[in-house]
């Protein structure tokens, strides 16, 4: 559930943090979204909450996570950027100067998932925001479906080609898990990703 109480609890109950709550849900609820929605702002909220003694920042990361896709649009490139900018707006005054610019490095850092050894913020944000990746098969197969959808707008061969590149990138990393508790997760996500890209590159041959 998306809970004002929850907001609340990282900005300060106020007028303004309840103006700013109801933006972010209307935004997260924009009805071209099929996976970058409500339920998986709540998913990544609650792997946050349960991986979160793990930050530097908890709270950071949590707000991070509230803002993490705020901005969505399949149409254009840099939706990481314009959602930093709008949590460094929605924010000001909220909360400090410096978690504030905590949380605009975390938003940032969602768009390649490559946090730096060391940055425990940056490894709880990741991991919990890749957690699909290593859902069982037919879960797995329910995201896919879902980002397609919200690609809805480009052609097949398009969407493919794209979605390829996004996929080896991910294999790319040399982990898509950083922390210890999400480790185990590993096997599961590469063979997901790999079953993907393989299927993708079949239909592109």
């Amino acid at each position: 559930m998306i809970a004002y109480e929850d907001f609340a609890a990282l900005t300060g109950d106020s007028p303004t943090a309840r103006t700013e709550w109801a933006a972010v849900v209307t935004a997260w609820s924009e009805p071209h979204r099929r996976y970058h929605d409500l339920r998986h702002l709540a998913a990544v909220l609650g792997l946050v909450g349960e991986l979160g003694a793990a930050a530097d920042d908890p709270a950071a990361v949590a707000l991070a996570a509230w803002y993490h896709d705020v901005v969505y649009d399949p149409r254009r490139g840099d939706n990481e950027q314009v959602s930093a900018e709008r949590a460094r707006a929605g924010l000001r005054g909220l909360v400090p100067a410096g978690r504030l610019e905590e949380v605009v490095r975390l938003v940032l850092l969602t768009a390649g998932h490559d946090a730096e050894p060391g940055d425990a913020d940056g490894a709880v944000l990741c991991d919990a925001d890749l957690a699909v990746l290593a859902a069982p098969p037919e879960a797995y197969a329910g995201y896919a479906s879902a980002v397609r959808a919200e690609y809805g707008h480009l052609s097949d061969e398009v969407f493919t080609a794209g979605r390829i590149a996004v996929l080896e990138s991910l294999l790319a990393l040399p982990a898509l898990y950083r922390l210890p508790a999400t480790a185990a997760w590993e096997p599961r996500a590469r063979a997901n990703l790999t079953a993907e890209l393989g299927l993708l590159r079949s239909r592109a041959s």
